[in-house]
């Protein structure tokens, strides 16, 4: 089956779709109408002749199918975007320091090795990079860019949403064999829970039209999201972890998901940086590189 150049847009709007999480972000974040997305997406599924997308008026969720094209379609955007930076620098190689914190696990999981490739592409931007959990006053600890989970409140920041991070339910075999493996979220109730004191103690899951919001306990609490994972692989209770750190330990037999078929919150992450400095072109070249970059886990 050959390709056009259409159905290559399509493809195009068809990622940004997933990666944005819905019609109407992606049309915003790639400057088009809602409509013309929309267009796009029905006339590749025609085109294909698959259903790639389950879609409903509140949640947005890919097929089988849609998940192994949606991949091939992440790359080819990917490579576009890749092609657009080495233009951007042979134009102007940029030059200049920028300091960066972000939280300690999603630093060392997530963000350093793009930070890594990105030097690879920039080496002159020189790099600060602290790994905090805590939030840090970025006026007046000089940073330039810091990443963080949560949206920004009252605030004379700015801010741009960069990914969303999937979540799942698990716990240790250990831990399940001497509990119980639950199948229902009405069990989750009758559970130890490792406690992350940063989120909220409530647990949200949907399943199509249904929804259920869960209030969690436990004997064990931190404000890490490392030593929550490593509390989890303890056999110290259930927890929500990011797939990015849930998928190598249920690989590896370390950790086990449990109800599959129900959808956690996911985690917004975003960069947020001082008014007046989105014009940076070394911070401007970061936010766009690791918005292209996050894998979508």
């Amino acid at each position: 089956m050959e390709v056009s150049f259409e159905q290559l847009k399509s493809m195009v709007v068809f990622s940004q779709v997933v990666d944005q999480g819905s019609l109407t972000a992606a049309a915003k974040a790639m400057g088009i109408s809602r409509g013309v997305v929309s267009y796009h997406l029905k006339k590749l599924e025609e085109q294909l002749g698959v259903k790639l997308l389950n879609r409903t008026t509140r949640s947005l969720s890919l097929t089988e199918t849609g998940e192994a094209y949606y991949q091939r379609c992440r790359t080819i955007a990917y490579q576009a975007h890749e092609a657009n930076l080495q233009i951007e620098k042979a134009k102007q190689e940029p030059v200049g320091k920028l300091k960066i914190t972000c939280p300690v696990n999603l630093g060392l999981q997530v963000i350093v090795p793009a930070l890594n490739e990105f030097r690879r592409l920039y080496p002159l931007i020189e790099l600060n990079v602290s790994l905090s959990d805590d939030v840090v006053n970025i006026m007046k600890e000089g940073v330039d860019l810091a990443i963080r989970g949560a949206p920004l409140l009252d605030s004379g920041l700015q801010a741009s949403k960069l990914t969303t991070f999937e979540t799942c339910l698990c716990g240790s075999p250990e831990y399940f064999r001497r509990r119980g493996r639950p199948t229902q979220p009405e069990e989750l109730y009758e559970h130890d829970w490792v406690v992350y004191t940063p989120a909220a103690n409530t647990v949200h899951l949907t399943q199509g039209t249904r929804s259920y919001s869960l209030s969690v306990h436990g004997a064990v609490s931190t404000n890490n999201a490392a030593a929550r994972t490593i509390f989890l692989e303890g056999g110290n209770g259930i927890g929500r972890i990011p797939m990015y750190d849930a998928l190598p330990r249920i690989n590896q037999g370390r950790l086990e998901r449990i109800l599959p078929d129900y959808q956690c919150t996911g985690i917004d992450v975003y960069a947020v940086f001082p008014p007046g400095t989105a014009g940076s072109k070394k911070l401007r070249l970061l936010l766009d590189f690791l918005k292209a970059s996050f894998p979508r886990l």
